[in-house]
């Protein structure tokens, strides 16, 4: 027992590190995201509540012989493992709505803006840039009916500049970019398990102003859980700001 409050916030340690190489581990180039989100799926939560009830073990035993350095490293080792714990507790306490089985979401969904550099070669892809037509279009309107083209008062050859900056701003990786015909591919990539979407955005011009249509498609998934909308509601939101 005299060394229970060390092994605790050992096993707090080690575990912590193993959780940040699960979420983190793709943006490392340790794997491909998709497996990082499978060791997520697996043992994340496991190796979270060890770590959680190792420490609270920790403490009790530690609070019962009164000795105040072995709490400190049993309460340490219980918070992290607790903090480790909250998105679980987080979404079993609040249920986020089942997400509409589409990972390829556009804001013309009657004439989809294409890709043409990006194609089926890109690393990782398991999901086809070919649009899923008047299904997948009737899905999106559903589960987003808020996602629409961005119309601007600005020219096109200044919208096209300004999506850009903005597109740059959010960290996408711009793999072509044409200025003449106001358009460019992009690659996105999520802040955890670094999974890449691609996009496409497309000016045109429209009387004094422009209208910019863009697309977000994500290279695995049956569904996105909602990113593709996410992201394109940013981009246009920080283009208007």
């Amino acid at each position: 027992m005299k060394h229970t409050g060390k092994v605790a916030l050992l096993v707090a340690v080690i575990g912590g590190l193993c959780a940040a190489l699960i979420l983190f581990g793709g943006r490392l180039g340790l794997w491909l995201p998709v497996t990082g989100f499978g060791l997520y799926r697996s043992y994340f939560n496991p190796l979270a509540m060890i770590i959680a009830a190792v420490g609270l073990i920790s403490l009790v035993i530690h609070i019962v012989r009164k000795e105040r350095g072995g709490m400190l490293a049993g309460g340490i080792a219980a918070v992290v493992g607790l903090a480790l714990l909250a998105p679980l507790a987080a979404s079993t306490l609040n249920p986020t709505p089942r997400a509409a089985p589409i990972h390829d979401i556009s804001t013309n969904t009657a004439s989809p803006p294409l890709f043409e550099v990006l194609d089926e070669t890109r690393e990782g892809a398991s999901n086809t840039l070919d649009y899923g037509g008047a299904e997948v279009a009737e899905m999106q309107a559903n589960a987003y009916p808020d996602i629409a083209p961005l119309e601007t008062e600005l020219p096109a050859d200044a919208a096209f500049q300004r999506a850009l900056e903005v597109a740059q701003d959010m960290g996408w990786e711009i793999v072509a970019s044409d200025a003449e015909r106001l358009r460019f591919e992009a690659t996105a990539r999520t802040s955890v398990f670094y999974f890449a979407d691609d996009v496409v955005v497309v000016v045109t011009a429209q009387g004094d102003g422009s209208r910019v249509d863009m697309r977000s498609v994500s290279r695995v998934g049956r569904s996105d859980q909602g990113v593709n909308a996410a992201r394109i509601r940013d981009f246009q939101q920080r283009f208007g700001a």
